[in-house]
């Protein structure tokens, strides 16, 4: 017979044994629609903010092009060059400390300072509506400034009160509805505080080294394309090769937002894919299932001439139908899902997500939800291929006929590659990504062995006197039991839910106790050099008990390593961040606290010789430098180049000050610079530490002082969002393992009815087998919670280890929790399919045994 006539066959077979309806489907339906709902919708909804912040780049920038700049504004040659190409509009951003004008209370804020042409795209909404002029002018003593509503509630206060900032009086004019470029300035800690360029400098803040970043956003003639901004690019590197400025585009607006919904999306597909691996579990049971109810259709076409090819064929076809049905569902769903994300992100997100229907993102999931189907699916429909029809008349099941050939097994090898392939490919982090599916990958070997181990010991263990519990025992291993199933179907979910709770646990434990406990109390920043050594005599006054560190400090950018432009060096995605932005840096005479050498010497303390730099060893080596190698930085508008002396072990957890790159003392000789310092007085009382606030903020309005306590307050909450939201994601997969346990449970029912029913021939009670049933499904249940903890407890420990750089500790109520999902889970929907089977009346179950 010609393919395409077997094909034609297989095809009208198919439609005719599926007028029936999709009977015992439900769950391989739900699974596979559940995963490809979560891809689809996910990188759609990924996709709706990116294509948001594309459409309003030039507003979220401030601009077409925009110039950054730390420490100093533009020169007189450098801003006629700017202005060359169209209006500019300058602002300034830095972090000071707002007070009363009473000087009974201040607050951090992140002040922004905005000339007369701010904002080129887009509008500063306040309430009420004021110009520029009405917003920020001088007016009966005080500067004008704007600020959100959380200003005020921090400070108990209302429009029209006056603050000091520095030394000058503002008076808060209007609240801000919508900043528009907000997005672009970065992730800030305290409220903003937006006044003018004037008000900033009358204030006395900017001093020679202060920590102040300056934009200059320029606005292009109508049409402008991507080729002038380009060539903008390459006339500022070519005539200001020292400038050190930062240059972005529209195409850019945010890319510290966009990345980190890149990498979300990333890590909720890879949930996603999670929970259609674990439904692949359900479609294996339920294409065995559905095989097992087709003995007498299959047995008869056997005997009538049907090939085995022809039987696989007609059965491929049914399964491929059913799942088209599934994806179709999840891509509806998923259609949807970037319409409602856009409605409820609207109060969330500072840029409006752009609706629509994103058709690579289905495709995607699509094709997700295809191959699984067809990695889990080819064996089961294998191995009812070569079962004689001999076999299927005398009631014989598939698995007796043992694996399938060679050729089905290669296949679903092939496929589930595929599917790791295109996972790892689609993915930005494709070392993370590997990392998961090589994880995923063993979790399912392991798990199928757990079930075997689970089972040699049911078959190896002391013949016992409680009858329920022997009964137990010997359903654990006799063939055909639930054991594999059960297993597989669960253990993923809860191993994937104890991993994030470990890892949130451990992170809240570190940020709540033990980082609160060894973190400084208080960081002090842009304390000027003529300023230190009084500001030390008030600190150490005022907490006699303390310890008070203090180092020079200043920003800089890296832009060689080697004498190569970090823009053309290919660097790993975990050592990226030490690349991009402006780094902190300082110089030393000695070793840095909370820092080892690891390789190399410290330079003598009156070195004088060419610059040298101790360089971090975890981020050189993810870098890779050496000992050896050139680093230049551009600080104050110069190139520096200076040499890896050597590399140290940094604690970064210790919340103390440290810095990727410390230079040796000469390098910086001359240099305006401010101070940074920390204090830690562990006996300190929250008013001591108010009273210390106070006392600084009033003797030096210039300096910032950040309260670590509630810098940590603020992080504390950031992870508990975040973990929600990763928890809700996890709860995916964790559904599709409980459709997929129900669906196992379900398919034993056919086997637990003719054992019930024979049992209760022989004498057994109803309450015998239903404890028989229930300590069957707590000891399955309990192996399977012990290897979520286990697998669990080691995929936590080396986040929280190995990559957070963080101690990692098991949490007993996490164990706690786990054994009770899992005893819920399995004796609650075990029972509630045996509560039916024990219903069965023994008769017809007997005539036909």
């Amino acid at each position: 017979m010609s393919v395409t006539r077997t094909l034609d066959l297989a095809w009208r077979f198919s439609l005719r044994e599926m007028r029936g309806g999709l009977s015992g489907f439900l769950i391989f339906l739900t699974c596979i629609a559940l995963g490809v709902a979560a891809i689809g919708g996910v990188n759609s909804v990924a996709r709706s903010i990116t294509t948001g912040v594309a459409s309003e780049g030039q507003t979220l920038l401030g601009g077409d092009v925009r110039f950054e700049l730390v420490h100093r504004q533009v020169t007189e040659t450098e801003a006629g060059f700017l202005g060359s190409f169209g209006p500019v509009a300058e602002s300034a951003n830095m972090r000071s400390m707002a007070r009363l004008e009473d000087g009974s209370d201040q607050t951090l804020v992140e002040v922004k300072a905005v000339d007369g042409l701010y904002p080129l795209y887009g509008s500063l909404e306040t309430t009420p509506a004021l110009d520029h002029a009405a917003l920020f002018g001088q007016r009966d003593g005080a500067w004008g400034a704007v600020a959100p509503q959380l200003l005020f509630d921090r400070l108990g206060i209302e429009p029209g009160t006056r603050i000091r900032l520095g030394g000058e009086v503002f008076e808060l004019r209007a609240v801000i509805g919508t900043e528009p470029d907000l997005v672009s300035d970065g992730f800030g800690f305290a409220p903003r505080l937006m006044v003018s360029m004037e008000g900033l400098t009358a204030s006395g803040l900017v001093q020679p080294g202060s920590l102040v970043e300056y934009a200059y956003k320029i606005r292009l003639p109508a049409g402008a394309g991507e080729g002038v901004i380009q060539d903008i690019r390459d006339r500022a590197a070519a005539e200001f090769p020292e400038a050190g400025w930062s240059i972005r585009s529209r195409t850019n607006a945010a890319p510290a937002l966009s990345a980190n919904i890149e990498r979300f999306s990333q890590f909720l597909t890879l949930v996603g894919l999670t929970s259609l691996v674990v439904g692949g579990v359900g479609v294996a049971n339920a294409v065995r299932a559905y095989l097992e109810g087709k003995r007498g259709v299959i047995a008869t076409f056997k005997s009538l001439g049907a090939s085995g090819s022809f039987v696989f064929t007609v059965y491929l076809v049914q399964i491929l139908l059913i799942a088209a049905v599934g994806i179709v569902v999840g891509l509806v769903l998923a259609a949807l899902l970037p319409f409602a994300a856009s409605a409820a992100l609207a109060g969330v997100l500072p840029v409006p997500a752009q609706a629509s229907i994103y058709w690579d993102a289905l495709g995607m999931g699509a094709l997700f939800g295809l191959l699984v189907t067809l990695a889990f699916a080819i064996l089961p429909l294998g191995r009812a291929r070569d079962v004689p029809a001999t076999a299927l008349f005398r009631e014989m099941g598939f698995e007796a006929s043992g694996l399938p050939r060679f050729a089905y097994m290669a296949a679903a090898g092939v496929i589930a590659l595929a599917l790791a392939g295109l996972a790892i490919g689609f993915s930005t982090d494709r070392r993370i990504a590997t990392i998961f599916i090589v994880a995923t990958a063993a979790a399912f070997l392991v798990l199928r062995v757990v079930a075997s181990l689970v089972q040699s010991l049911a078959r190896r263990s002391p013949r016992v006197r409680s009858t329920a519990l022997r009964l137990a025992i010997g359903n654990i291993h006799r063939p055909g039991a639930l054991t594999p199933s059960v297993v597989l179907s669960l253990g993923l979910g809860l191993t994937l839910l104890v991993t994030l709770a470990l890892v949130d646990g451990n992170l809240r434990n570190q940020i709540g106790g033990s980082l609160a406990e060894r973190a400084p109390n208080f960081f002090f920043v842009d304390i000027q050099n003529g300023e230190i050594d009084d500001f030390s005599r008030l600190v150490e006054g005022l907490a006699p008990d303390g310890k008070l560190v203090e180092v020079p400090m200043l920003r800089g950018r890296v832009m060689a390593l080697n004498g190569v432009d970090v823009q053309k060096i290919e660097v790993p995605p975990e050592g990226r961040w030490v690349l991009r932005g402006d780094r902190g840096i300082t110089y030393a005479k000695n070793v840095p606290e909370n820092s080892t050498l690891s390789e190399g010497e410290w330079w003598p303390a009156d070195y004088t010789g060419e610059p040298l730099v101790s360089f971090s060893a975890e981020e050189g080596a993810e870098i890779g430098l050496k000992l050896g190698d050139t680093i230049t930085v551009n600080v104050l508008g110069r190139n520096i180049t200076a040499r890896i002396a050597n590399f140290r072990n940094v604690e970064w957890e210790s919340m103390g000050i440290n810095f990727v790159m410390v230079f040796s003392p000469n390098t910086f000789a001359g240099a305006p610079h401010a101070w940074l310092a920390t204090l830690l007085d562990q006996g300190s009382t929250a008013e001591q530490e108010a009273r210390i606030l106070n006392e600084v903020t009033r003797a030096f309005p210039a300096v910032t002082t950040v309260r670590v306590k509630d810098a940590l307050d603020i992080v504390n909450q950031l992870v508990g969002q975040l973990a929600t939201a990763i928890r809700a994601a996890a709860a995916v997969a964790l559904i599709a393992s409980v459709l997929v346990l129900s669906g196992a449970l379900a398919a034993g029912n056919r086997a637990r009815v003719h054992d019930a029913v024979v049992l209760k021939t022989l004498g057994a009670t109803r309450t015998t087998l239903i404890g028989a049933f229930t300590l069957e499904y707590m000891l399955i249940g309990l192996a399977t919670a012990t290897f979520a903890l286990a697998a669990g407890g080691v995929a936590a420990w080396f986040v929280v280890a190995r990559i957070m750089s963080l101690p990692a500790s098991f949490l007993p109520e996490v164990a706690a929790s786990t054994v009770v999902i899992a005893l819920v889970l399995t004796v609650g929907f075990g029972l509630l399919g045996t509560w039916r089977v024990l219903g069965h009346k023994a008769a017809p179950v007997l005539r036909n045994l």
